[in-house]
């Protein structure tokens, strides 16, 4: 399983074996890490599991979906390596991710 790091907006880390074939806000929720709230789900229609894509990870990730980037502009405090963590898919090439998660979700 590859290793997902998620830092909460206090700073404290989470090294979760992610499940491949899940989103990254599925196994952000399923290890209980509080911070996402994934109000839809996982369909991409809230910004509720608002994340912050650590580099280099920000560049190597496929790019969001045009229905990604609207919902961003939703998010509070969006910044150039923002992403919905929804639309993240754990691979085996997401080894060593590291998402932050913001300070409050919408």
């Amino acid at each position: 399983m590859p290793a997902l790091t998620v830092i909460e907006f206090n700073g404290k880390e989470h090294r979760i074996d992610a499940e491949v074939g899940k989103s990254a806000m599925q196994v952000v929720i399923d290890a209980m890490v509080p911070g996402i709230m994934a109000d839809c789900g996982g369909a991409c229609s809230c910004a509720t599991c608002h994340c912050y894509v650590e580099a280099p990870w920000a560049t190597r990730l496929p790019e969001p979906v045009p229905a990604e980037r609207e919902m961003l502009e939703c998010a509070l405090d969006p910044q150039p390596n923002s992403r919905l963590s929804c639309q993240i898919r754990i691979t085996p090439h997401t080894e060593g991710l590291v998402i932050r998660l913001p300070q409050s979700q919408v």
